[in-house]
């Protein structure tokens, strides 16, 4: 007897109902609005900081006070995404608030930078989970995105990088080493690339594999929106096999990447050790062979 495959049910509760999600039903995607942004940050800061496989482990002391930092400068990243029109979020249906204060507001964010941290006395996973608690709204992930067209100021940027330098080392050299020419994937018109910059989901919703769903679903999304390819820099390996193994008919490439155990930079220094993450640079793309730009 032939072995069937049950498919995930389809959830409409999307901006576009005719491209549907296979999240689980109890969630939805929406597009981010301004009113957003704290918790979008959040998300980010509070995942990176805490949870990814490259940030706890170069910047292990003092996180709190970092993500505090990284609060206050976070907000041009995230609005210049939401302003995009292309910034996503997976919202929980089912989610019950902690504090009646918060259900009646819709959501809100408690973090109070003048709280004492418990990072030094309990270690670090408890202090996540008290800041975690503290993150009292319905929005579960994010995914972020801009228009290459209407790029990243750098200048506005600095702070943010400020609080990581080494991200702004690890994108420096995914640059470096990207062999394409500019004309061959670069944008001259609104609506051809999008620029994916964020990819976090709270540490309590792992487990449903949102991440997984939203990206296919944002790849369908963006090209129904006209886009011929999407370009994303993952510091995580799902994320980087998701966007870099995209359903059909879609393609997706690795451009660069930069072994953490192994890299050393122009001076012959290993900058990102202990970190032994791999960084990459994927384009997604999203036309037919021979019919865009975007390198191969």
């Amino acid at each position: 007897m032939a072995s069937t495959t049950t498919k995930p049910a389809l959830n409409t509760s999307v901006p576009t109902p005719s491209n549907p999600s296979t999240l689980p039903p109890r969630f939805a995607i929406r597009r981010l609005e301004p009113k957003h942004s704290p918790w979008a940050a959040a998300i980010v800061m509070h995942s990176n900081l805490y949870h990814s496989p490259v940030w706890p482990i170069v910047y292990p002391t003092a996180i709190t006070a970092r993500l505090h930092k990284g609060m206050k400068s976070a907000a041009y990243l995230v609005d210049h995404q939401i302003n995009s029109g292309m910034s996503f979020g997976v919202f929980d249906t089912e989610y019950a608030f902690k504090r009646p204060e918060s259900a009646q507001q819709g959501g809100k964010l408690w973090w109070d930078e003048t709280e004492p941290s418990v990072q030094e006395a309990a270690g670090p996973e408890a202090e996540s989970a008290r800041l975690l608690a503290q993150m009292d709204f319905p929005l579960v992930s994010v995914a972020l995105s801009y228009d290459a067209i209407d790029p990243l100021d750098m200048a506005r940027m600095a702070a943010l990088i400020d609080t990581l330098p080494l991200f702004g080392e690890l994108y420096h050299h995914l640059e470096i080493l990207d062999p394409r020419a500019p004309a061959d994937w670069k944008p001259d018109a609104a609506r051809q690339v999008l620029m994916r910059n964020a990819t976090s989901t709270r540490r309590d919703y792992e487990e449903h594999h949102l991440m997984s769903g939203t990206a296919r679903w944002l790849m369908r999304e963006a090209a129904a929106e006209g886009y011929r390819g999407v370009q994303i820099e993952a510091l995580h390996d799902k994320v980087a096999w998701v966007w870099s193994h995209p359903e059909e008919p879609f393609r997706g490439s690795v451009v660069s990447q930069v072994d953490m155990a192994t890299f050393v930079d122009e001076e012959g220094k290993k900058v990102f050790e202990p970190a032994t993450q791999t960084g990459s640079k994927i384009f997604v793309h999203l036309k037919p062979a021979g019919g865009e730009n975007g390198g191969t």
